[in-house]
Parts: C-alpha cells; sequence; structure tokens
C-alpha cells in the first residue's frame, strides 16, 4: 500500500471519528498547542536514544580494539541497527515539527525568528550536517574502512549528536530564561549571542538532558539485554553489554539527582511560577512542605488529599528548612495549569528513584555474583522504556511550567498562534497521533524482533570458543 493510500485511509477514519469532533469544538489556541505537544513528544523520544547511544556504540568498538574480542564488535552490530531505526524516526519526526512555525505558530518566528533561525541553522550546519557525513561510515563500513577510520566516523556522529543538543537546548533555554537580547519595532533581535546561547538555566538544562540522555539508553541497552538472557541467550555480547548499562545507570542517576537539584535552584530563581506549580504551593510560605500526594483544585486555588513532609520542599529549594516559597496566587492569571506540572514532575522523580534502586541493585549482585537474578532480570526488562517516560513526564513539567509564556516574559503564547480553523488543526491532529502511535508501536515491535533475531545470528557468526557464559564478560 503506498503512503498517499494510508493517509487517505486514515482520513477517511478520521472524518467519521467522534475524537475528531470533539477536537473541532475546541479552541484553536488549545488544539495547535496539543499538536505541538504530540509532534514534539514523538519527536524527543528518539534523540533521547541516539544521543547517549552513539557514545555507547564508541565504547563497544573501542574495548573490540583494545581487547580483540568479538563480543563487544557483535555488541556494535547489534546496536548500531537500532541507533539507525532511531536516528532515522528522530529526523523525519523533527522535519515534521518545523513545519509548524510556519503553519500554527507564525507570530512566534514573526516575534523571535532573528533568535530561533541562526540558532537552528547553527544545529544543521554544525551537527546535522556531521552526522549525514560520517553516519554511512559508521553503519556501514564496519569490514570497509580500516579500524581507526571507522572508530573516526563513529566519533564525529558521537559528537554531532551532541552538538545538535546542544544548540537545540541553547535555544529552548533562552525561550525560558532569555538574555542579551533587543527589541526593535516589536522584533527581538540578538545583542550579544554569547549572552543568548549561555543564558542562565542553558548549563542546568543541556547536562539534565545529557544525563537523561544516558539514563534512557542506558535501560534501554539493558532492558532488551536482559530479555535476550531470559531467552537464554548465550552470546558474550549481551553479557557485555548489560554490565557496561547497568554500571552506567548506577553512575549516571546520582549525577542526575544532583543536577536536577542546581536545576531546580534556578528555576526558583527564574520561574518562581513553575516551582510554585511543581510543588503546589497556593500561599507564599515559609517552611513549605514536600507533598508527596496531593490534588491540585484550581477552582478553589487549594489542594485537597494533601500528603506532605513539613519544611522539606523549602530545605530542597533554598537549603533552608524555613525558606520562603513564592506561591500560585502571587502570580495570578499568570501562572501554569497547575495539576500536569505537579503530577509530571512527581511522576518522573518516582521514575528517577526507581531507576536508582534498580541500577544500584543491577550493579551489586553484577559485582557480588557476576549475574543478575531472574527476577531483576524481568524489572529490567520491563523499564527497557522508562528513560522516555521520565523525559516526557520532565519536558511536560518543563514546557507547560512555562505557561502562559512562549518566550519567559516577552511573548505570550496567544500571542503566537496561527489563525488558522480549528477544524484544520483537529484533522491534521488527528492523523499525527494515529500515524505516532502505529510509529511507536512498530519501532518497539522492531526493537524486540531485533533482540530475539539476534541470538541465531551471532551464535552462527561466533567462534566455538566465545559461547561461554556471558557474565564474566568484561566492561
Amino acid at each position: 500500500m503506498s503512503i498517499i493510500s494510508v493517509i487517505s485511509v486514515i482520513t477517511e477514519i478520521t472524518e467519521n471519528s467522534n475524537i475528531q469532533t470533539r477536537l473541532i469544538n475546541m479552541d484553536a489556541l488549545i488544539l495547535a498547542r496539543i499538536q505541538f505537544a504530540a509532534n514534539i513528544s514523538f519527536h524527543i523520544l528518539f534523540p533521547t536514544i541516539t544521543i547517549a547511544l552513539c557514545w555507547f556504540l564508541l565504547f563497544f568498538r573501542i574495548r573490540h580494539l583494545q581487547t580483540g574480542n568479538p563480543a563487544w564488535l557483535n555488541a556494535y552490530q547489534f546496536w548500531v541497527k537500532i541507533f539507525a531505526l532511531s536516528f532515522a524516526l528522530g529526523v523525519v519526526s523533527g522535519i515534521t515539527m518545523s513545519f509548524q512555525f510556519g503553519t500554527n505558530w507564525p507570530g512566534y518566528m514573526e516575534t523571535v525568528g532573528n533568535i530561533a533561525g541562526p540558532l537552528l541553522a547553527y544545529e544543521v550546519l554544525t551537527a546535522f550536517f556531521l552526522e549525514a557525513t560520517f553516519l554511512g561510515i559508521m553503519l556501514f563500513g564496519t569490514h570497509r574502512v580500516s579500524a581507526r577510520i571507522h572508530v573516526l566516523a563513529t566519533v564525529l556522529v558521537a559528537v554531532g549528536t551532541t552538538l545538535s543538543a546542544f544548540w537545540i537546548l541553547a535555544l529552548n533555554s533562552w525561550m525560558h530564561t532569555p538574555t542579551g537580547h533587543i527589541i526593535e519595532n516589536g522584533q527581538i533581535i540578538a545583542g550579544n549571542w554569547l549572552e543568548v546561547v549561555f543564558n542562565p538555566s542553558m548549563p542546568y538544562r543541556l547536562a539534565h538532558m545529557l544525563l537523561a540522555s544516558g539514563l534512557t539508553a542506558s535501560f534501554l541497552i539493558a532492558g532488551i539485554s536482559a530479555y535476550r538472557l531470559i531467552r537464554n541467550d548465550k552470546c558474550p555480547s549481551v553479557g557485555a553489554a548489560l554490565r557496561t548499562a547497568v554500571i552506567s545507570a548506577a553512575c549516571l542517576i546520582p549525577v542526575q539527582i544532583f543536577v536536577g537539584d542546581l536545576h531546580g535552584l534556578n528555576t526558583l530563581e527564574h520561574q518562581p511560577a513553575k516551582i510554585a506549580a511543581m510543588e503546589g504551593v497556593w500561599e507564599t510560605e515559609r517552611g513549605a512542605p514536600l507533598l508527596l500526594f496531593a490534588v491540585p483544585d484550581e477552582e478553589s486555588r487549594e489542594n485537597h488529599f494533601e500528603i506532605g513532609i513539613p519544611k522539606l520542599a523549602s530545605f530542597i529549594l533554598t537549603h533552608d528548612i524555613n525558606g520562603e516559597i513564592a506561591g500560585l496566587n502571587d502570580f495570578a492569571g499568570e501562572h501554569p495549569r497547575v495539576a500536569p506540572v505537579f503530577y509530571g514532575f512527581r511522576i518522573m522523580v518516582g521514575i528517577g528513584l526507581m531507576m536508582l534502586l534498580t541500577s544500584w541493585a543491577g550493579a551489586f549482585q553484577l559485582k557480588r555474583h557476576g549475574h543478575m537474578t531472574v527476577g531483576l532480570q524481568r524489572v529490567f526488562v520491563a523499564m527497557t522504556f522508562s528513560g522516555w517516560a521520565a523525559t516526557l513526564a520532565g519536558w511536560y513539567v518543563t514546557e507547560i511550567g512555562r505557561q502562559p509564556w512562549l518566550v519567559q516574559g516577552l511573548l505570550k503564547t496567544a500571542d503566537a498562534v496561527s489563525p488558522v480553523p480549528p477544524s484544520d488543526i483537529a484533522i491534521t491532529l488527528t492523523v499525527y497521533l494515529l500515524l505516532y502511535t502505529a510509529l511507536i508501536i512498530a519501532y518497539v515491535s522492531t526493537v524486540f524482533h531485533l533482540a530475539k533475531k539476534a541470538q541465531s545470528n551471532m551464535l552462527a557468526d561466533l567462534p566455538e570458543s566465545h559461547t561461554g557464559a556471558p557474565t564474566h564478560e568484561p566492561a
């Protein structure tokens, strides 16, 4: 079936769908926000994997050169397939997302295009071209170029993915904490590019995202490797990849907690309304409790069913048990919707704590016994895509928490939206949601299919002396 046929079928479904009817009845601004959220939610899943996965691939390739052990090369050859699949979906979804700047958000580019345009261009020129140029050598050059050239290609692709994150997060961070700009005739232009790029929240946001990518890739590798072990896959590469991923996760998660604390302090300084929504604080108070659970009620402007630890929120955010936290009532009409920010933050933190416990338990068992129990392997399988869930929850906290501003203090979201009829947005939104759902299912199915298929292929390629227990492979 051709692409046109698929789109025709989807369109026919949406035209007769109750979902579309409900969407059409919604406001154009809300629909445009949902559509962009759907696009960026789908897109961010894949860079979150590829940014760090490429560095894991580099590690596997270098270890093969150092030791001569074919297990490391087999690990590289398996995971480079998943990298290629993730990279392709990330590129395609990124292009689709960029179209919406013109279709749904013309006011954004009209106002801040002099800053957003160059930063996005730098990302293409310094990062995407680098990735695209050497990706072919990385994917297909294992036996076609020398080992050193192949390693160099992997290095350059890894640097490219990280540079891409740098430029995108420079722009996103500037939208949260804009500095270095000048306003002329209603347009925002750069006055000092260093201040624009290295704005107050950029270092924290970049570090937080890179660590999130590292954890996402770690749990993906660990989960798929554990899945292969449960299926009695005896390839040494499985144990080598599992050990590498588990140790990486165990090391990264404490650093992420530390960076998250610094990021929170920065947010408290520059976006206090977001912090108030994250903590469910309505009235400015000293010694604010850390709410483990609550039901925020924006109509009555209070929380129901609160369960909290006294003064802990103030201590975490200000490092003073009696520190002051501004309440949402100080930002009447200028603060985000509380519930999605409040719950999203707790989902992110909850998954982070699960990552901490799971990775440390795995590292302990590997250190003590040289292998993990089947029960813990099943936990890692269940957490294969936990990095995705944590990333999305954190992204929603970040982006919804900025509302009603598109660029903090400079441009409101409502002032940038296009006057496109809600019915048009509803149709395209429904198509996007159906396509993205199908692609996510296909992606996850393909990853597990590759894991199932890898066992027979790798055993056929390995010499008999290298088919022993995987848990003794060095990492």
